[in-house]
């Protein structure tokens, strides 16, 4: 309730697994406390933990945890974006606390500082055109994919196909791709719909590609409605087995067809994430607006857009190649001069440089 007006419901769960998580280790891994459940901690144990202690928490334990179960030891490491959330979580933990009156006093403002890496300091990684048109390859002949992976293949091949062009065309995410229903689309007036975050409803217009892999797979590939369950039948996006696919299928699936794209391992294959990069910078570098990029994948604040700006690339050279002040070096081995500035003669550049000392 204290989040409910400024957080998502989403957020809200993962700020409560953050303190269920760090409730088990104030019972496992410290003295703070003498419950043996997280019910049994109490208020005065609370009221006793310091800045310090959370310090602790976040900057060493958080980092390299072990979790073992059922014999099995599972060590867990957590980046700088990973520690910075669980420092929110304590922060408004504390201070929910601390306004409830069941601690004594506001300990947030000694928290360490988590350093999140700048806009534009981590790479993105995204799929080159080359890379995409290889992937796109392989989801329609199968090239690359192993035996194993070919009996599937022959069952689902249109659909593989649609699923990647959407995703690639539109950088949708994975929960968006997962959610198209059948009657999402309107072919005969061309555009479809798809339900964003806070159930926010869109409407995208089809372009040729993707409807033709959508229409392909529809009739050619997909399961009939009648051995269909009623709550399946309107989904776009089948298993084999009749239901709508699961988010861990659709990154099985998305991981096998990139590594294949990028001639690598199926471990170091990409996320939908990375394709819905994809789609941003390759939009960009297309030459169109940033800010109509930013309606197309639905970002809240446009500086989330400029980082596929940022990342366009060989821009640098684009903007360079046109740029030339001199002419290649001609048989002599001097360097002749191009029409333009370099014509000035010397009088005028020294009457220009006795203008701007006058001037200053």
């Amino acid at each position: 309730m204290y989040l409910k007006t400024s957080v998502l419901p989403l957020s809200r769960l993962a700020y409560l697994g953050d303190i269920q998580f760090f409730c088990h280790y104030l019972i496992n891994e410290t003295e703070l406390t003498k419950a043996a459940a997280i019910k049994d901690i109490t208020a005065a144990e609370f009221n006793a933990i310091t800045a310090k202690d959370i310090n602790i928490f976040i900057g060493d334990y958080c980092k390299r945890y072990k979790i073992k179960k059922e014999n099995i030891t599972t060590i867990y490491e957590n980046g700088n974006r990973s520690l910075a959330r669980k420092k929110s979580t304590m922060s408004v933990l504390f201070k929910f606390l601390y306004r409830d009156n069941i601690i004594d006093k506001n300990i947030t403002d000694s928290f360490n500082p988590i350093r999140l890496p700048k806009p534009g300091e981590k790479e993105i990684k995204t799929l080159e055109q080359d890379e995409v048109m290889r992937m796109l390859d392989a989801a329609q002949s199968g090239e690359g994919l192993t035996k194993k992976e070919l009996d599937y293949w022959k069952k689902t091949k249109r659909r593989d196909k649609a699923i990647l062009v959407v995703f690639v065309t539109y950088g949708l995410r994975l929960y968006e791709l997962q959610h198209l229903n059948i009657s999402s689309f309107n072919f005969s007036r061309g555009d479809f719909k798809i339900y964003r975050k806070r159930g926010k409803e869109t409407s995208m217009p089809l372009n040729k590609s993707v409807e033709s892999a959508i229409k392909d797979y529809i009739y050619n590939e997909r399961a009939s409605d009648d051995g269909l369950k009623s709550e399946y039948k309107d989904a776009l996006f089948l298993s084999l087995q009749g239901s709508r696919m699961t988010e861990r299928a659709i990154r099985e699936l998305v991981k096998k067809y990139t590594s294949i794209g990028m001639a690598t391992s199926r471990a170091s294959g990409y996320s939908p994430h990375k394709l819905r990069a994809t789609a941003a910078t390759s939009l960009i570098e297309l030459g169109n607006s940033i800010f109509d990029v930013q309606n197309l994948l639905d970002h809240e604040n446009v500086t989330t857009t400029q980082l596929y700006a940022a990342h366009k690339k060989h821009a640098k050279q684009e903007l360079i190649k046109n740029f030339e002040w001199l002419d290649e070096t001609n048989s002599t081995g001097q360097n002749a001069k191009k029409p333009g500035l370099l014509d000035m003669d010397a009088n005028k550049l020294k009457n220009r440089s006795t203008e701007n000392k006058n001037e200053k």
